[in-house]
């Protein structure tokens, strides 16, 4: 299905499918919708499960719940988002850019978003990080606003190598543009970047494109957190090992799974966080009144098991720096 002919179905729902509920006399009902696979997505809604009880929520008593994942499947997530707003929803918790702005799009519910943008120039989630309007909040993770510096623990480590890829989504003009700022980055610093566009989950794009990296010279890739990234984690991995690339990316996830080194702001925190909002819009505020949010914590974690794979020497200077190393 394509894109316009997707977002044509969604805005043709109901209207009153659109509307928040206001039924009297049941639990706030919030919508945890994934766009990565179950797996992908436990460490995260297990994080803002936490948060709901620092609120003081219990779950099935003081508020529901409704969980689901869409394994990168974007027809999939066309038809959860159907269902999910004909439960009634009081608020939907939506794990990254892609996802908001469908939300956006085809309902008035309001959305509690991670990882927007740390500005709002160039899209349409929101006016301003202070006073966002309309129907969207959440937090931002900073995204590209990290690679310069990701790129520069890189070149500690790689001294030598010159060819760096990019692997993103292209399918979202978030992380297309993650994308192209990343790149930039990349070559300010003095590598030859190739960015590596992933259009979907289909068995063997990863791999393909990997091996393109690699059949140019290239040793090292910048995997751009987002849905279908997040979802491909394990063929990213393994395929990379395979092609003796060393993988940084964003979350730790990603290393504790077999990526040399992440460097990022803490996501789970994140969605501890947003609990709080979920909890102030149950109880009346407006979302578009919650000011976005930036992260507070953030995480650099080696994984020197996969170092020695693929005969890397780490830095002692690198090492006494990280927050956590996996022998």
């Amino acid at each position: 299905m394509r894109r316009r002919d997707l977002l044509a179905l969604l805005a043709a729902l109901p209207a009153a499918t659109r509307a928040r509920a206001q039924t009297r006399g049941r639990l706030p009902v919030v919508a945890f919708l994934g766009f990565a696979s179950v797996e992908a997505d436990r460490q995260t809604l297990a994080a803002f499960r936490k948060g709901l009880i620092e609120q003081g929520h219990v779950e099935g008593q003081t508020i529901v719940v409704e969980a689901r994942h869409a394994g990168g499947d974007m027809d999939l997530a066309a038809r959860l988002i159907d269902e999910l707003a004909r439960k009634p929803v009081d608020v939907f918790i939506a794990p990254g850019p892609a996802g908001t702005r469908w939300l956006r799009q085809v309902t008035l519910i309001p959305v509690v978003a991670i990882g927007l943008p740390p500005a709002a120039g160039g899209h349409d989630l929101f006016v301003s990080l202070a006073k966002p309007g309309g129907t969207v909040t959440g937090f931002s993770n900073f995204g590209e606003e990290l690679s310069a510096k990701r790129i520069e623990i890189l070149r500690e480590m790689l001294p030598r190598s010159s060819v760096l890829g990019i692997l993103h989504n292209v399918t979202d003009p978030v992380f297309r543009e993650w994308g192209v700022q990343t790149e930039a980055s990349a070559r300010a610093q003095g590598w030859r970047a190739m960015r590596l566009g992933l259009r979907s989950t289909a068995p063997g794009e990863v791999a393909d494109l990997l091996r393109s990296l690699r059949s140019e010279g290239g040793d090292a890739v910048v995997v751009i957190r987002d849905f279908l990234t997040h979802t491909m984690q394990d063929e990213i991995i393994r395929t990379s090992a395979e092609l003796r690339i060393a993988v940084i990316a964003e979350q730790a996830k990603f290393v504790e799974a077999g990526a040399l080194m992440t460097y990022g702001a803490d996501i789970p925190d994140l969605f501890r966080r947003a609990a709080g909002y979920v909890d102030r819009i149950v109880k009346g505020e407006k979302a578009g009144d919650l000011p976005i949010q930036l992260p507070a914590k953030f995480e650099f974690i080696i994984n020197l098991k996969a170092a020695k794979a693929l005969g890397i020497t780490v830095p002692a200077t690198l090492l006494a720096r990280a927050d956590e190393v996996i022998e």
